[in-house]
Formats: structure tokens, C-alpha cells, sequence
């Protein structure tokens, strides 16, 4: 199980890193654009995005 964490964890990094070494201009962009949206729809993408994860993660499960 601590494996599968830590596997996940250095997945995340990779990809944030990859973003940030590849693309740092969008990324300043899109931060611009998120703050122009309200609390409450950050709150929205954020709980999206985690069922999305979580939608993901029970996939894998079981098809792994």
C-alpha cells in the first residue's frame, strides 16, 4: 500500500515539475484565470477534480 502512495506521489511531482519546467508563462496564466473566478467555483473544481481522482483511482483498482 505504502508503495502504491509513494509510486502516486512521485507520479504528481513529475508531472507538476514538468508543467512548471515546460510551460512556466501558462502556468502564470492560468492562475491569472483563477483568480478571476468566485471562492466558491474554485471550491467546485477542486471538489470535481478530486472525484475525478477518485473516479480514476477505483478504475485502476479494477482493471489492475
Amino acid at each position: 500500500m505504502i508503495e502504491t502512495i509513494l509510486l502516486a506521489l512521485g507520479l504528481v511531482l513529475i508531472l507538476e515539475g514538468l508543467v512548471y519546467a515546460l510551460a512556466p508563462s501558462l502556468i502564470e496564466e492560468l492562475l491569472k484565470a483563477l483568480q478571476s473566478l468566485s471562492i466558491a467555483q474554485r471550491r467546485q473544481i477542486g471538489i470535481l477534480v478530486l472525484a475525478l481522482g477518485v473516479v480514476v483511482i477505483v478504475m485502476a483498482r479494477q482493471f489492475g
